[in-house]
């Protein structure tokens, strides 16, 4: 069973490392604070959505999307240019996720394939 402070203290460390992990990528004019402030939103709608035990798709998808927009929340507040593999991180999720329901629906289009017919007309 998921208990809500258990949920509250894991999202807050995933909050924290990730603050730290994106400051020390970026330039030195965008701080872990301005970060923190920047993914916070994100944190706690995808905590909310695990508390809600949304399926793992859905999850997966909407953490994709709320990865791509502290993207472009980060890129909004920053006061220097963010580097290029930046960019190219905030899409790396959906990129990933996208590819993966693609090849899920490629395996399993032998279900959706009608049968032929044997009659001849």
């Amino acid at each position: 069973m998921r208990h809500p402070l258990d949920i509250v203290a894991m999202f807050a460390a995933l909050w924290l490392l990730a603050s730290m992990m994106l400051d020390a990528v970026t330039p030195k004019e965008l701080n872990a604070v301005m970060i923190a402030v920047a993914i916070g939103p994100a944190i706690v709608i995808t905590a909310v959505f695990y508390y809600l035990r949304c399926p793992r798709t859905d999850f997966a998808v909407m953490f994709a999307a709320l990865w791509l927009i502290s993207d472009i929340a980060i890129a909004f507040i920053s006061p220097a240019q963010l580097p290029h593999f930046l960019i190219v991180l905030g899409f790396l999720p959906a990129l990933l996720i996208g590819a993966v329901l693609h090849w899920q629906r490629f395996q399993r289009r032998h279900e959706r394939l009608p049968v032929p017919s044997a009659k001849r007309g």
